[in-house]
């Protein structure tokens, strides 16, 4: 009984002991900033980190163009027509004569333009006939002209080009007025088709600073001028500066031809081009001016007024300067 007490004494006091260690511990002091520096940071880890740079590449993928095609032509068509008419009675006190007219002009303009090759296609028609009482149909207006360029591009502004240009009317031309000024009781002829006609070849340089202005310098040029009527000469004695008997004249030449296509505003546009043909072998008298120009004024989407006029001035057609004029309203359709 003695030892079994004792034993429990023993083991009490151990406990106890045990005890106070623990506490003794749990209440020492420590250093923390001894902590802080053995401390483990998180961006200091041992196991090793591997960066890759991001790398941005192009990709070249397949493309499905949706059936769409790159097209290196521009084109567009112009086409107008213009009537008048007047009528009178008989009795009517202030007088005139019934009268129709009809004026068309059909405009065709092609360009094929990659870099550095350009080739330019222009198709000119313009035809206009009037008819009074009493008296037959008469011309107003004729012409043919057809133009065509090609072009290699030297520098931003300036290429090196050739061209061929041709040049007529439709129908026959009758003056009906005698030299004296007075009516001519039977009109006589004086023009028809390649009656003239000319056959242009020029080879130079063209300066081109922005798309509506063309200048072309054709250093050297070649004209045929045409007159397969050969019964004209009875009225028009300088022949179109063919020989009498013949029906072909070459001259070789310097030309000169600038042109302008630009939208003055919102509805008016001008169409205008000016040549110069110094001839190499003749007098500086024989050098031929020749201005046409049409200006459009837009009423509506198919309603518009036009004026057009053509100045020349060439000796082998008249001694002074020729001109025409022509305005009115009618219906204008361009595509696009």
């Amino acid at each position: 009984m003695l030892k079994t007490r004792l034993g429990f004494f023993f083991l009490l006091i151990f406990g106890f002991a045990i005890q106070a260690a623990a506490q003794k511990t749990d209440s020492l002091k420590v250093d923390t900033n001894l902590l802080n520096k053995y401390r483990i940071e998180p961006g200091k880890n041992a196991l090793p980190i591997i960066f890759r740079p991001v790398q941005i590449g192009e990709e070249l993928l397949p493309v499905d163009m949706l059936g769409y095609k790159v097209s290196y032509w521009h084109k567009s068509i112009l086409f107008g027509l213009n009537f008048n008419q007047a009528a009178f009675t008989n009795n009517y006190s202030a007088g005139g004569v019934s009268a129709v007219a009809l004026g068309s002009n059909f405009d065709f303009k092609a360009e094929y333009n990659k870099a550095p090759f350009d080739y330019t296609t222009e198709l000119n028609l313009i035809y206009g006939a009037s008819k009074n009482k009493g008296q037959g149909s008469r011309k107003t207006n004729d012409r043919i002209f057809f133009d065509n360029k090609v072009a290699s591009q030297l520098s931003k502004k300036w290429f090196f080009f050739g061209s061929l240009t041709f040049e007529s009317q439709f129908a026959k031309g009758y003056n009906y007025t005698n030299p004296d000024g007075t009516n001519a009781a039977d009109p006589f002829l004086i023009s028809n088709f390649m009656a003239p006609g000319y056959l242009t070849e020029s080879v130079g340089f063209e300066y081109k600073p922005n798309k509506y202005f063309d200048l072309r310098f054709g250093t050297g040029t070649a004209r045929q001028t045409f007159v397969l009527d050969t019964t004209i000469y009875h009225n028009q004695p300088a022949n179109y500066g063919v020989p009498i008997g013949h029906t072909i004249y070459n001259e070789l030449a310097v030309q000169v031809v600038a042109t302008i296509d630009k939208d003055l505003s919102k509805n008016i546009h001008i169409n205008a081009r000016y040549a110069l043909f110094v001839p190499y072998i003749q007098p500086l008298a024989y050098t031929s001016h020749r201005v046409d120009a049409t200006l459009t004024a837009k009423v509506s989407r198919l309603i518009a007024v036009t004026m057009n006029g053509t100045f020349l001035y060439d000796k082998h057609t008249a001694a002074g300067v020729q001109g025409t004029e022509g305005l009115a309203l009618g219906v204008i359709y361009k595509f696009p």
